[in-house]
């Protein structure tokens, strides 16, 4: 279902059981959230620990798959000096989409 301000909320599944809720307007956004929440490698190319995340987007029988990994880089030369040194990235791909049956 759509939000007033266009968003959808998707839902991660992990193990049968329904455990934290994303919103975004697509389902990528959402899952780059979800993402960002696996431990983190060294860098972009040190990338072994992948993850398969299902979100279902609520109001509907929908299963999004996506495979994701997150990684950590220094903070960019602009970014405010409250954030820390080292900030957390993400990469998804999706995998297909799953119909939960009634």
């Amino acid at each position: 279902m759509v939000r007033e301000d266009g968003k959808r909320n998707f839902v991660l599944v992990e193990d049968g059981e329904e455990t934290s809720v994303f919103s975004g307007t697509y389902p990528r956004q959402a899952a780059l959230k979800a993402a960002r929440r696996l431990h983190p490698a060294p860098g972009p190319d040190d990338i072994d620990g992948k993850a398969t995340l299902r979100l279902r987007e609520r109001g509907t029988d929908r299963v999004h798959i996506y495979e994701g990994w997150a990684w950590t880089e220094e903070k960019d030369d602009d970014a405010p000096e409250w954030m820390d040194d080292y900030v957390t990235r993400a990469n998804v791909s999706k995998q297909g989409i799953e119909h939960l049956e009634a």
